[in-house]
């Protein structure tokens, strides 16, 4: 059996170990590969970037459920590790029935790494059902809306959130959703108070809010995974997102080159039939 007919009968168990071995890795040795960063999510990074501790707080809806958090929690880390780290003051809440598990995961895990302390440095607001009229009513009064936080405490007797009562008191808006939750925001926050909303999505579903990218009603959109990705990259903290990207990466150059040695042996072995049969 020759080389190339011994390429076309390859064990299909060497390329399941193979596979397997690019997912792994990246994992066990992060590999940290170039990220080439889109517009869209520098945007969101610079108009953080400009906000110093001094300014009003940013406020981060925290809109998804489980089927949804491989995507959207390394994103959301993203962003409230830049928040945190430049001393800005973080408002997280959810308007997702499943959301205040994974909110108050992601926002602890962030205030844990930097030293921020409940009630001083952030406030977690937690769940308000009513999607339109909660944002709306913000938009009113914050205080009316979440009249205390997740924990229970009144806002008026928290020293972070007691003189936040408007958008006009929050420096800018960021939702992380898997669903129409983002057009809430756009349309009841961006629309009637112009507040400046950004968004982090799905890669599935990032091309649907381009419109709103191209109207300024959204100033910047993080896409899937591999916007995560290139925001980990931009803050220099390499997290989940970047591992990730890592690992499908080597997996699909792995697929390309079993592709291409299966391509390069089949149309040789079809040649050396083809001139077999002419000698013939």
């Amino acid at each position: 059996m020759g080389l190339f007919e011994r390429l076309m009968h390859i064990d299909r168990r060497i390329i399941f170990l193979c596979i397997a071995l690019a997912v792994l890795i990246p994992f066990i040795f992060p590999l940290r590969l170039p990220t080439y960063v889109t517009r869209r999510v520098k945007d969101v990074y610079d108009r953080i970037e400009t906000l110093t501790p001094d300014d009003p707080p940013v406020l981060i809806s925290i809109d998804y459920d489980p089927a949804a958090m491989p995507e959207l929690q390394p994103m959301t880390l993203a962003v409230l590790r830049h928040c945190f780290s430049k001393d800005l003051k973080v408002i997280t809440m959810t308007l997702h029935q499943a959301g205040p598990g994974l909110a108050l995961d992601a926002t602890s895990e962030a205030a844990e790494e930097y030293g921020k302390v409940n009630g001083i440095d952030y406030v977690f607001l937690g769940f308000k059902p009513a999607i339109a009229m909660v944002i709306d009513q913000m938009g009113q009064d914050i205080h009316r809306a979440f009249p205390e936080d997740y924990f229970g405490t009144p806002l008026s007797e928290i020293p972070m959130i007691a003189d936040i009562h408007t958008y006009d008191d929050i420096s800018l808006i960021v939702t992380f959703a898997a669903s129409a939750i983002t057009e809430a925001w756009v349309a009841y926050a961006n629309g009637p108070y112009q507040e400046p909303v950004a968004a982090g999505c799905t890669a599935v579903s990032a091309t649907d809010y381009y419109p709103f990218l191209q109207t300024g009603q959204l100033f910047g959109l993080i896409g899937g995974l591999k916007g995560a990705a290139e925001y980990e990259y931009l803050i220099g903290v390499p997290g989940r997102a970047i591992i990730g990207m890592d690992a499908q990466s080597i997996a699909h150059l792995i697929i390309i080159v079993f592709v291409i040695i299966g391509n390069v042996a089949f149309f040789v072995q079809r040649r050396g039939a083809a001139g077999g049969g002419r000698r013939g």
